[in-house]
This record gives C-alpha cells, sequence and structure tokens, in this order.
C-alpha cells in the first residue's frame, strides 16, 4: 500500500517574542495552544494547524503567506476586522474568489477564503 499525506502543519516565524505571538494567536485569532517547546509552539483552530517559531527575520516573514478555506467568510470578517492587525478588505478577486487578508505582527499574510463543500 502507499503512504498517503494526511496533514501538514507550516512553520512559521512569530517574530523575537514567543509569548507575545501566542497571546495574539490565541486571544485574536481564536488558535488554541497545543504544545509549547524551546522557541517553538504549536496552535490549532478547527483542521489548520500552525508550528510558529521564534524567528524575527522580516524576510523570511514578509514572504511567507497562507491561504486558509473557511466555511463562513463573512463572520469571519466580522470577527477580525477590529484585531491588531493590517486587516484588509473582504472583495471578490479577478479571480473570482471572495476573500480577504490579514498582515500579522511578525509580517506573515494569512488570506482568508470560503471554502467549498464538495
Amino acid at each position: 500500500m502507499k503512504p498517503t499525506f494526511v496533514a501538514v502543519t507550516p512553520l512559521i516565524p512569530a517574530g523575537g517574542s514567543l509569548p507575545a505571538a501566542l497571546a495574539f494567536y490565541a486571544d485574536h485569532l481564536g488558535f488554541s495552544i497545543v504544545w509549547q517547546g524551546d522557541g517553538m509552539a504549536g496552535i490549532r483552530r478547527d483542521g489548520v494547524a500552525f508550528n510558529l517559531v521564534v524567528n524575527d527575520d522580516r524576510v523570511w516573514a514578509d514572504n511567507a503567506s497562507f491561504s486558509i478555506g473557511v466555511s463562513d467568510l463573512e463572520a469571519l470578517y466580522q470577527e477580525y476586522r477590529e484585531v491588531p492587525a493590517k486587516v484588509g478588505p473582504l472583495e471578490l478577486k479577478p479571480w473570482g474568489r471572495r476573500e480577504f487578508h490579514m498582515i500579522v505582527p511578525s509580517g506573515v499574510c494569512l488570506q482568508f477564503y470560503e471554502h467549498e463543500v464538495a
């Protein structure tokens, strides 16, 4: 039997302070802290997981982008509009998908879109 890929958990820069990054993701974005280690931590919200790593390399952070499918884009946009991050407008993109993006304090871009259930 051929092995099957079942999940991907990206390593993303947390900036220079893991406690500050964990507070941001937990308090403002609704993620749970799954584990913490030396300079790293795992976070999860529903079916999406990230591993945060202490790293304040802005080149890495400014070039990191993750597209996250959600079940209710409008409600999530309302939830995230006022978080202390750069939240872009909810809009229909030229490629036909409604989405919005957020630049978190470390510089990473999170893009949210309505996930079509098949």
